[in-house]
């Protein structure tokens, strides 16, 4: 070989070993992006907090009349290993309380014997109870993720608030609750055609889909063409609703025992007796209402008197809120449970309800205040508030209203916006 093939052949040998590293790094640059893009592995499967991907799901609804018992055996578990459950788990779920309709969902292994592993109930949208069947027995109850929205909504009466919500499409529930907030200082037997309400609220999400109404966080209700509003608004760690000024809507009595009837005679020195055929007084306030409409006291007291009149007020009762107002409920149907004379009764609690007992043409309640023992209009009492924002708290409950306020004028502002051009308003971005 000659010394310029020598020479040739060193040179190349020097050049693969100065590339050899260039050449693995390029190598292991492939062999990381083939890795890279591999399909990722699934992500594992999870119901009420329970990996799912070796099970099979069941799911049904209780029935009518049905019993834990009576679906757990349908799954091949054991009598003994139920009255375990039912027995030692009492205290976490009382299996009394299924209802039927309530979904509830058995989880089998995924294989020949399709043992069951698990059964869930679920208690209402937001809880559930998980009964393990596995060899280790035990019973734990569970709850799902809620998400919590601001949203509003907003309607003209023309009969009722209830029609009115539910006519716009909106949650029954929002109209009991916005009567609620206004029971001290709105008549809602009371209400004009054409009054108008505003409201923000909080709407209660679980897994993106609507479960129920939470508090009211302000609202306006236009009445008789004057402005009632109403802010939430926490102090000491209790919460309560106050109007722009913070005065407490709260009142110490309650402007109806009963919700959603209507007004059927009012008080009278002389009114024409539909019964008894002639004229005479009647002070007190006829609600008219379906047969076993419950019936609120008005505010807290204790019951002096509760009887049966055949010939008059049937089935009677009578709370002392003071030493200056009584209030009486008569006609009513039956008494709520645990109502008798001496009981203290508190604001907005069950006494009875609704009936025809007595001398009564159909079912209704007539429903009196007495003032210093005399007789007096129920619907032109004026109630005292109750305690109003603290002053330590003025300035925060300011600031509270300013922003509140403003929320519900842009909300107006819309809607008034959308009558003009005669399109459906929009909900106020919260």
């Amino acid at each position: 070989m000659s010394i310029r093939c020598l020479f040739a052949a060193l040179r190349r040998f020097f050049l693969i070993i100065l590339l050899l590293p260039f050449l693995l790094t390029s190598c292991n640059s492939r062999q990381t992006q083939e890795t890279v893009t591999e399909a990722p592995k699934p992500e594992p499967r999870y119901l009420f907090d329970i990996q799912i991907d070796s099970l099979e799901v069941i799911q049904k609804s209780v029935g009518k009349n049905q019993f834990l018992t009576d679906i757990l055996m349908q799954y091949n578990v054991d009598y003994p290993t139920i009255e375990h459950l039912v027995k030692n788990f009492k205290h976490t779920f009382d299996v009394r309380r299924l209802k039927a309709g309530n979904n509830y969902f058995v989880m089998l292994g995924n294989d020949s014997l399709r043992s069951p592993k698990y059964f869930v109930y679920e208690i209402n949208p937001a809880d559930y109870v998980v009964y393990s069947l596995s060899d280790s027995l035990f019973v734990y109850r569970g709850s799902k993720q809620v998400e919590t929205k601001m949203e509003s909504a907003h309607g003209m009466i023309t009969s009722s608030l209830w029609n009115a919500m539910v006519g716009n499409g909106y949650d029954a529930d929002l109209a009991i609750k916005m009567s609620d907030v206004y029971a001290w200082t709105i008549d809602f037997f009371g209400i004009q055609k054409n009054d108008r309400f505003e409201v923000i609220y909080e709407r209660k999400y679980i897994e993106d889909k609507p479960v129920g109404i939470g508090r009211i966080i302000s609202a306006r209700f236009n009445h008789n063409s004057k402005d009632f509003f109403a802010f939430y608004f926490e102090q000491d760690g209790k919460g309560d609703y106050f109007d722009e000024t913070g005065q407490s809507l709260q009142r110490a009595f309650l402007k109806a025992p009963l919700k959603y009837s209507r007004i059927s005679s009012h008080f009278s020195n002389s009114r024409f007796h539909p019964v008894l055929k002639y004229a005479r007084p009647h002070h007190g306030v006829d609600y008219a209402a379906p047969a076993g409409t419950p019936v609120y006291a008005i505010g807290q007291g204790t019951v002096t008197r509760k009887g049966f009149q055949g010939g008059g007020a049937g089935n009677f009762l009578y709370i002392k809120h003071n030493s200056t107002y009584t209030t009486a409920y008569m006609h009513l149907q039956k008494f709520a449970p645990g109502i008798r004379e001496g009981v203290r009764v508190q604001q907005g609690e069950l006494i009875g309800y609704v009936g025809s007992t007595g001398l009564a043409t159909g079912p209704h309640l007539d429903f009196r205040f007495f003032k210093n023992n005399q007789p007096v209009n129920p619907l032109t009492v004026e109630s005292p508030p109750a305690k109003p924002v603290e002053p330590k708290y003025q300035q925060a409950y300011q600031i509270l209203v300013d922003v509140r306020t403003k929320e519900l004028h842009n909300l107006i502002e819309t809607i008034n916006l959308a009558m003009e051009q005669s399109q459906p308003a929009t909900k106020l971005d919260m």
